[in-house]
Formats: C-alpha cells, sequence, structure tokens
C-alpha cells in the first residue's frame, strides 16, 4: 500500500484558495475542496501514472480549478508538496524538494 504525506505548506495553499473563494462570494469552496481531496486520492492510487519531470516533481492538474498537485513518490510513498496554482507563482514550492528529500532519507 502507498502512504502518503501532505505537507503543511500544501495544506496551507490549499486553505489560502478555500479563503480566496469564499472571499469572491463563489460558493464554490466545497467544490474546490473535493476536487483536490479527489486529486489528492487519486495520486495515492496511481502515484506514477504522471510523468516525472527533469526536477524529480510529478504533477497531477485538477480539472475544474487552475491547481496542481505536485507530488514526489519514492519507495511506496507519496509526498505532496505542493497545491499549487497554475499561472501563480511558478516555482514558489521547488526549496521543498530538499527539506522532503531529508525527511525520505531520515536526516
Amino acid at each position: 500500500m502507498t502512504r502518503l504525506t501532505v505537507l503543511h505548506e500544501a495544506e496551507t495553499e490549499l486553505w489560502e484558495a478555500v479563503a480566496y473563494y469564499e472571499s469572491r462570494g463563489s460558493g464554490l469552496e466545497p467544490d474546490l475542496l473535493a476536487e483536490v481531496e479527489t486529486s489528492i486520492e487519486t495520486v495515492a492510487r496511481y502515484p506514477e501514472r504522471w510523468p516525472l519531470r527533469p526536477d524529480g516533481t510529478r504533477r497531477y492538474v485538477t480539472h475544474r480549478f487552475p491547481y496542481l498537485v505536485v507530488h514526489l513518490y519514492e519507495d511506496r510513498q507519496v509526498w505532496v508538496i505542493a497545491i499549487a496554482h497554475s499561472k501563480r507563482k511558478p516555482g514558489h514550492w521547488t526549496h521543498r524538494k530538499t527539506a522532503t528529500a531529508r525527511r525520505r532519507h531520515g536526516q
């Protein structure tokens, strides 16, 4: 079975996105949460489905919202390192790969 860890920073990004939609009065917050939750479950079920990028990450693009679930997969462990807007601050999460690598290797 695949283990799953969602970094605190990724959770924070999700809640910031929810707050954004809430501030707009769109009523889409539950839909966003459900979409991201489904995306994370899919990533955990099929972690190698998405291409490995040169930076070592894989990216699941949500269907209805412009967000990426950026993850690493190694030794049957999925690390969700970002819930990133696809158009804002590209790559702002790249430093998390190093911190996650240390965690993965017990350092």
